[in-house]
């Protein structure tokens, strides 16, 4: 569809601190197998996606997992057409809290530090991704409108959409339905 960024949060820090073992297990599982499979995706190489992590996932995952995730980093890095962004062990207060501390160790250094929208994008895990048009949340149980602070500071301005279909369930065509609808909202920036 000729979107040059497509952002998948794949697992908050919650879901693979709290969750039982044995899912937290099938996600590591499927990630390991996923992030292999795309180091080597004709689609990918012949589009130039470059694949992108966020999150804690280095530190927490198991080194198999991390190693098949550093694969298709590696194997897309040099690409820049496309980009797909995968966001693992990922929670938005821990990215705000992250560049708060980085911003106050910058401050030590530099008394006339001014404070500043860009001072702090430049300081987020996602500082090289753009705003963020759309976030689509899929369906969760009891509370379809929780967005866990995906992406903070990068969606304050972004549409929204909430469908009631569960992840495992969401699909091309309701993908495509969905864009189809922002593509007729007006943009308002909160005018």
């Amino acid at each position: 569809m000729g979107i040059p960024y497509f952002s998948f949060w794949g697992s908050s820090l919650d879901n693979i601190t709290k969750r039982s073992k044995l899912e937290v297990k099938f996600l590591l599982n499927l990630f390991a197998k996923k992030f292999n499979e795309l180091a080597k995706d004709k689609n990918i190489h012949q589009n130039k996606v470059r694949v992108n992590a966020f999150g804690r996932w280095k530190e927490i995952f198991p080194e198999k997992v991390n190693q098949a995730i550093q694969k298709a980093l590696e194997a897309t890095k040099d690409y820049n057409q496309y980009h797909l962004n995968f966001f693992l062990a990922y929670n938005g207060t821990d990215e705000m809290l992250e560049t708060v501390r980085q911003i106050i160790q910058n401050a030590k250094r530099d008394n006339y530090l001014k404070i500043e929208e860009g001072l702090i994008k430049s300081h987020l895990w996602t500082k090289d991704l753009p705003p963020v048009d759309l976030v689509i949340r899929t369906g969760a149980q009891n509370d379809p409108h929780n967005s866990a602070g995906f992406m903070m500071w990068d969606s304050a301005n972004s549409q929204l959409h909430f469908t009631k279909t569960l992840w495992p369930n969401f699909n091309e065509r309701e993908f495509i339905k969905i864009i189809k609808d922002y593509a007729k909202r007006e943009k308002r920036f909160g005018a």
